[in-house]
């Protein structure tokens, strides 16, 4: 064999072996990577809202409003609670019930819930939309379709 030949089938071999291990390490392709970043369609609103009947500018009265929100991850459905606190118009307050179903959601859900503070405090409701948290983006999508169902609430 020659030793161009050579050289090309060696790096037509290393390259085939490089773009295996890539695909080795990528998100499982069982569903596109789209599909996990949005949350589920069902929502698990709940608890009820407690507060004066003082109301923002934006329609929404001031009180404490809670609900949860599914959304997708490589292992399956998970779900997190959000509790809002509305203070004129504004969030006064943020806290995150985690709802972890095994150690890495529980990993990220608490990496989520330490720096939520610092994207939605001093927001107005209507402005909340996070999308990555702290390292964790899935979490957000149960995030942002809890917020929708505390906005229904706080109505």
């Amino acid at each position: 064999m020659k030793p161009s030949i050579r050289k090309t089938v060696f790096a037509g071999v290393a390259g085939l072996s490089l773009a295996g291990t890539v695909a080795g390490c990528a998100p499982s392709a069982q569903r596109p990577a789209t599909q996990e970043t949005e949350p589920t369609a069902a929502a698990s609103a709940s608890a009820a809202a407690t507060g004066s009947s003082a109301g923002s500018a934006a329609g929404y009265k001031d009180g404490t409003y809670s609900a949860d929100g599914n959304y997708r991850s490589p292992n399956g459905t998970e779900t997190v609670g959000v509790q809002l606190t509305l203070a004129s118009g504004a969030v006064s307050a943020v806290e995150i019930t985690e709802h972890p179903s095994n150690p890495n959601t529980r990993k990220f859900q608490g990496q989520f819930a330490g720096g939520i503070a610092d994207q939605v405090v001093g927001k107005s409701l209507d402005e909340i939309n996070v999308s990555k948290v702290a390292g964790s983006s899935l979490t957000s999508g149960g995030f942002n379709q809890a917020v929708e169902a505390i906005k229904a609430q706080a109505l």
